[in-house]
C-alpha cells in the first residue's frame, strides 16, 4: 500500500506492506532511486514482516525541503523517524543502499534506541579528510548545477557513464531500461537539493562513531566494486557485532545485479523465513524426498 504521510509540515511518500503486527523492516534507496527500486524485495519480505520503504527527500513522491538549507543527513534521519512514529513503527530493522546507507548509518547513531539491526549496502561513513570533503562538495555542486541547467536526460547520461556503474553493462536490457526509466522520472530540482544537502561532501565524518553501534550490523558489498569493498572492510573492522558479506560477480548494486543472492543475505540477517521455500521443504518432507 502506498501512503502519503503528513509529518513536520511536509508529505513523505512510503510503501507500507505486510502484517502490521510483525516487526518492521525499513528500506532506504540510493541516489536517483525510490521505493519502487525495492519492489521485488518488498514483496518477498512482506510475506513475514511489515516492510516500509521510504522515498527520501527529493526522490519519488517526497519533495525536497521548500526551505533552505536543503535536507541534511541528520535532518533526513529525523524526518524518517518522525514518519515512522506517525505510522506507529517504534523499533525496526534498517536497510540502506549507498545514499540510503549513509542516512541509515546516521539514523542508527543518532537514534540508537529505534534500530534493532542495521544492513548497509555499498555505503560509507563519509570522508575523513576535510580537503577531500570540500573537493567532493564542489563536485556535488557542479552536478547540481548540471541538473538545473541541462535537465534530467543529460544528467542521467553522465550518471550512467560513471565507472561505479560499469558492471551494469552486464544487466539484461529490460532491467537497464527500467532503471533508466526510473532515473529519468526523477525531479532535477529534487536531485540537486539532495546533492547539496545530503551529498558525501556535505555530511559529517561518521567513521569515528562506528564503535557506538551496539546492534548487529551487516555490511554488503559487491566483489567487483574495489572502492566499496575496501570501505566496507574498513567499516566492518570498527564495528562490534558485524557481518561482512561480499557478493560475487557484481559491482556497486548487489541488490540489482545479484537479487537472489542479495535477498538470501537480507533474509538471513533479519531472520526472515521465506514462506515459499519453507512450503516447498515441508512438501518434500511429506513426500519422503
Amino acid at each position: 500500500m502506498i501512503r502519503r504521510v503528513a509529518v513536520a509540515g511536509r508529505t513523505v511518500e512510503i510503501s507500507d506492506e505486510g502484517p502490521n503486527a510483525a516487526s518492521a523492516i525499513v528500506l532506504l534507496h540510493g541516489f536517483t532511486g525510490s521505493k519502487d527500486g525495492w519492489l521485488a524485495l518488498r514483496r518477498a519480505l512482506a510475506r513475514e514482516r511489515r516492510v516500509v520503504a521510504v522515498d527520501l527527500p527529493g526522490h519519488g513522491g517526497t519533495a525536497a525541503s521548500a526551505r533552505p538549507p536543503a535536507d541534511s543527513l541528520a535532518e533526513t534521519a529525523r524526518l524518517i523517524v518522525q514518519t515512522l512514529d506517525s505510522i506507529e513503527v517504534r523499533r525496526f530493522s534498517l536497510l540502506g543502499y549507498s545514499l540510503g546507507g549513509r542516512i541509515a548509518l546516521g539514523l542508527a547513531l543518532d537514534h540508537p534506541l529505534r534500530v534493532e539491526r542495521l544492513l548497509l549496502e555499498s555505503a560509507s561513513a563519509g570522508l575523513q579528510d576535510a580537503s577531500e570533503r570540500e573537493a567532493r562538495r564542489r563536485d556535488d555542486e557542479a552536478r547540481a548545477v548540471c541538473l538545473e541547467r541541462d535537465g534530467i536526460e543529460a544528467f542521467v547520461r553522465h550518471w550512467e557513464a560513471l565507472p561505479l556503474f560499469a558492471t551494469h553493462a552486464r544487466l539484461a536490457s529490460p532491467i537497464r531500461e527500467e532503471l533508466r526509466r526510473r532515473r529519468l522520472a526523477c525531479s532535477p530540482a529534487g536531485l540537486a537539493a539532495s546533492l547539496r544537502g545530503a551529498g558525501t561532501g556535505t555530511q559529517p565524518w561518521l567513521g569515528d562513531r562506528l564503535g557506538e553501534l551496539a546492534v548487529p550490523v551487516c555490511v554488503v558489498v559487491g566483489a567487483l566494486d574495489e572502492k566499496f569493498r575496501a570501505i566496507g572492510a574498513w567499516m566492518a573492522a570498527r564495528v562490534g557485532v558485524v557481518r561482512l558479506e561480499i557478493v560475487p560477480r557484481c559491482g556497486h548494486t548487489p541488490h540489482l545485479e545479484r537479487p537472489e543472492s542479495y535477498r538470501a543475505i537480507v533474509e538471513r540477517f533479519f531472520g526472515v523465513v521465506d514462506s515459499a521455500k519453507e512450503d516447498t521443504r515441508v512438501d518434500s518432507m511429506a513426500n519422503g524426498s
